[in-house]
C-alpha cells in the first residue's frame, strides 16, 4: 500500500487532517518543501496532503507528525503547542508539575468529575483502513491514550518499509487480531494479549485477518520525555552514576 493508495473515510476528514498538519508546520516556522524533504515525499504530494486532496500512509503520517513535534491526541484535537522534545537529563530533573501543558489537566475550582472523554464525541483519525480514537479529554503531554482499529488488510506501513518514531508502546487486544513485527521478530496477538515495545525500533503492525482488530493503545514518551525506566533507573542511581540512569533513550 503506497502513500497515494491510502483512502481516507471522508472528505470532511481529509481536509480537517490536512488542515490541522498546515495549522502545525507554520507554527513550527517549516517550509512545506523543507518538511518534504525531512519526511521524504515531494512538495508536491505534501501539499496535496494539506489541500485536503490526498491522505499520507500511516508509517509517513507518523513521521509528519514527529518531525513538526507532534503527538497524534494534539493532532486529532488542532492543538499545536506541543513542547519540543527535551533531554532525558532535563525531563528527569524538572518536577513533574513544571511540564509543558501539564496544566491544562489540573481542574479548576468547583468542576465536574475532570478528564472524561464521552464515546459519543472522541476525536478521530482515520487513515488506510485505521481508525485512532483519543479516550483522553484533550491531548495529554505524557501518553497517548488511544483505541486503535486495524480493518482487514490494513498496516500501518509497507512489509519493507519498517517505521519508527519516539516513544514506547503499549498495547493490549480486545477483539480480533493484529500482526506485529519488531526488528526481526514477528507474532499474532489475539484478544486479551498485551505487549509492549520500544517505538524506535523498526516496527510494523497489519490486520491479515477477515475481522477487525480492536485495541487499546498507549504512547509514552511520544514528545520526547524520559520513559518512566528511565525515571526510576535514576531514582535508584541517585546514590551513583546518575548519567548512567538517563544514558539509554526512548526518543
Amino acid at each position: 500500500m503506497s502513500i497515494q493508495d491510502t483512502v481516507p473515510v471522508t472528505e470532511e476528514g481529509r481536509a480537517q487532517l490536512g488542515s490541522q498538519l498546515r495549522a502545525a508546520r507554520t507554527k513550527a516556522k517549516i517550509s512545506l518543501r523543507e518538511l518534504a524533504r525531512r519526511v521524504g515525499i515531494s512538495a508536491s504530494f505534501m501539499s496535496q496532503v494539506e489541500l485536503g486532496r490526498a491522505v499520507p500512509s500511516i508509517g509517513t503520517l507518523y513521521t509528519i507528525v514527529s518531525e513538526l513535534g507532534l503527538s497524534l491526541d494534539a493532532l486529532m484535537s488542532g492543538e499545536h503547542s506541543a513542547p519540543a522534545p527535551q533531554p532525558n537529563d532535563t525531563a528527569v530533573k524538572a518536577p513533574v508539575t513544571t511540564l509543558p501543558g501539564i496544566s491544562a489537566f489540573i481542574p479548576s475550582a468547583g468542576a465536574s468529575l475532570p478528564g472524561i472523554q464521552r464515546a459519543s464525541d472522541r476525536p478521530e483519525i482515520n487513515v488506510g483502513g485505521v481508525r485512532w480514537e483519543r479516550l483522553t479529554e484533550r491531548a495529554d503531554p505524557l501518553v497517548e491514550f488511544l483505541r486503535v482499529t486495524y480493518t482487514p488488510g490494513s498496516e500501518s506501513c509497507p512489509a519493507g518499509e519498517l517505521m519508527r518514531h519516539p516513544g514506547w508502546e503499549y498495547i493490549h487486544i480486545l477483539s480480533g487480531q493484529l500482526n506485529v513485527q519488531v526488528s526481526f521478530d514477528s507474532d499474532v496477538l489475539g484478544p486479551g494479549d498485551s505487549m509492549n515495545f520500544d517505538s524506535t525500533v523498526p516496527h510494523r503492525l497489519s490486520n491479515t485477518s477477515s475481522e477487525d482488530c480492536v485495541a487499546l493503545w498507549a504512547v509514552v514518551g511520544r514528545q520526547g520525555f524520559a520513559h518512566p525506566l528511565d525515571l526510576a533507573g535514576a531514582g535508584h542511581a541517585s546514590n551513583g552514576d546518575h548519567s548512567a540512569a538517563i544514558g539509554h533513550s526512548h526518543s
